[in-house]
């Protein structure tokens, strides 16, 4: 082979590196301008996902990504119109790529075990990658639980609306466990209402109307820190005001730290407000012993966190600015009753069990299921049987 031959051939080469190279850097600027800085997916209404989900607005955003709702146009639906439903898109980043896929193992595991959709955890419709956002379809849900109450100036949920939402939690949430799973991070934004339309009611002792939600039906959603009982348990998990006591110690956690999260939610639920107003830990556990007594020495001593206690006892000034915080912030957990009607009273008997110290010792979802508290439930599921066998007998 002659010079002039060769020399060809090694243009050509590096000619074909230059096409690859200036190709790659198009397809890195193309995903530059469909990004924002932070990994957000750039979007406007009427865009269609990959010729199938026309997105119609934002619904929320969080650390993960954005939620919009869509316009699914699938060839199953378009007798229709599309049908609406929500799509969870993930940041173009790779952390949470990997959580994204698995928090879709995690909902491919409960469509599997639950394919009629019975146990009140919301359902993952379809998945797929666009571009390097993990996106995941669900049902359409309305409000969130938090949401619903923000936006009633967070006027409490009357107790029998408690009950019905505190019984179709502690059912999702035994679910998951009963599949070895424990949630990780309940709380009233992962709790979202079916249909949230009110009624506005006169609230004659605020003097005010309040919204009362026609219907309680709920979903449980997010379960992008749901972790199997075999997999790596993170040391810190929850939002701080859930967080259960054994999390904070770093003594290890499993189901029983979902069923403390259930308590701080329902007692949110019937205040109006958060338990545990705060963001230190040494303060956390200072307000737990205000509310519910002093921590078990057998967890003080079991703690990697020994830098909180001082001979066994929590170590806390009760006459500095923080100590005369809690003080005015908390009181005994029996003295936040708003009535002593019978129903109350077994409620907070159900608070107590949840919110026990020791996690062995906290009741199970399955035994909350079955607490006093949720009697009048069964009562109607026992009459409404009782009707409709009648019905038929006619």
């Amino acid at each position: 082979m002659g010079k002039t031959e060769l020399y060809s051939l090694y243009k050509g080469f590096l000619d074909c590196i230059c096409l690859c190279l200036s190709r790659s850097g198009d397809e890195a600027a193309g995903d530059n301008e469909r990004d924002t800085e932070n990994g957000h997916l750039i979007y406007k209404s009427g865009d269609v996902l990959e010729d199938r989900y026309e997105i119609v607005d934002t619904l929320g955003e969080g650390t993960f990504g954005k939620v919009v709702q869509c316009l699914d146009h699938s060839s199953v639906l378009t007798h229709r119109g599309g049908s609406r439903i929500a799509l969870k898109i993930i940041k173009n980043l790779e952390k949470y790529r990997e959580a994204a896929k698995l928090e879709i193992n995690v909902l491919e595991k409960i469509s599997e075990r639950d394919p009629d959709n019975k146990h009140r955890c919301v359902q993952m419709l379809d998945w797929f990658n666009y571009y390097g956002h993990m996106c995941i379809s669900f049902e359409l849900l309305s409000l969130s639980t938090f949401d619903f109450l923000k936006a009633n100036n967070f006027l409490p949920y009357p107790i029998n609306q408690i009950r019905h939402m505190a019984h179709q939690i502690c059912h999702a949430v035994s679910f998951l466990h009963d599949n070895k799973l424990t949630h990780t991070d309940l709380k009233p934004e992962n709790i979202l209402f079916v249909n949230s339309d009110y009624s506005l009611i006169y609230n004659a002792e605020k003097k005010c109307n309040e919204r009362r939600v026609n219907d309680t039906t709920v979903r449980l959603v997010d379960f992008g820190s749901a972790t199997f009982d075999h997999e790596h348990h993170s040391a810190v998990i929850s939002t701080r005001h859930y967080r259960a006591p054994e999390v904070i110690l770093e003594l290890g956690w499993s189901h029983p730290c979902d069923v403390w999260s259930i308590g701080c939610i329902l007692f949110e639920y019937y205040e109006g407000f958060t338990l545990y107003q705060t963001h230190d830990n040494r303060e956390h556990l200072a307000m737990m012993e205000r509310i519910q007594g002093p921590i078990p020495q057998r967890m003080i001593q079991r703690s990697r966190k020994q830098k909180y206690f001082h001979r066994g006892c929590l170590n806390w000034n009760e006459c500095s600015k923080a100590g005369r915080y809690v003080k005015a912030k908390c009181k005994p957990l029996r003295k936040y009753l708003l009535s002593h009607g019978t129903e109350h009273h077994q409620f907070f008997n159900l608070l107590e069990r949840m919110l026990e110290y020791e996690p062995s010792k906290r009741i199970s979802l399955s035994s909350a299921l079955c607490h006093p508290f949720f009697l009048p439930l069964h009562h109607q599921v026992t009459s409404q049987v009782w009707r409709n066998s009648c019905d038929m007998s006619r």
